[in-house]
């Protein structure tokens, strides 16, 4: 069926990319497996993520580090900036938390949300990636966004549908 297939979603935001999906099944599926098993979705297989830290509310870690196949080693620490059980969360890498649980300043690259709804028969998917320049999302892009994010859809469907990534 064509509105099972990842595509990019054009939203007019120059600064913005993001793909779009079907997901067959409900929405509180999609969502517990989105929040409970990120780590079996979240970067494109052959490469793998460890969570480090995962506190779902606004202000909280969210760390984790991206593993690939060769011994690549992409680290990702930032905060949750939203959190709304069953719908949302969105994550930045613009600030960090400090051994002391305030907030500090950290190198921005981007901003990203994963959003669901109810669709039909299953959950509409939605992730994004905003940015604070033009060109760091035309860099964001040129590294493969499109594909690497549709492969994570791809991977969270499957997961959510009875299959295995």
């Amino acid at each position: 069926m064509s509105e099972d297939v990842c595509t990019q979603a054009p939203t007019g935001n120059p600064k913005e990319l993001s793909v779009t999906r079907f997901i067959a099944a409900e929405p509180h599926e999609v969502w517990k497996v989105m929040t409970e098993r990120q780590a079996e979705w979240w970067c494109p297989k052959p490469w793998r993520t460890e969570i480090i830290a995962q506190d779902w509310q606004a202000g909280g870690r969210c760390a984790m580090v991206m593993l690939g196949p060769d011994g690549e080693r992409h680290e990702q620490d930032g905060i949750f900036l939203e959190v709304v059980p069953g719908v949302r969360f969105i994550s930045t890498d613009a600030a960090v938390r400090d051994s002391d649980g305030g907030f500090m300043p950290s190198g921005p690259f981007m901003i990203g949300g994963w959003e669901i709804a109810p669709e039909g028969e299953g959950t509409r998917y939605r992730a994004w990636a905003r940015h604070w320049r033009e060109e760091d999302r035309a860099a964001h892009e040129a590294m493969g966004f499109i594909d690497g994010w549709q492969a994570c859809a791809d991977q969270l469907a499957k997961l959510c549908e009875g299959g295995t990534v």
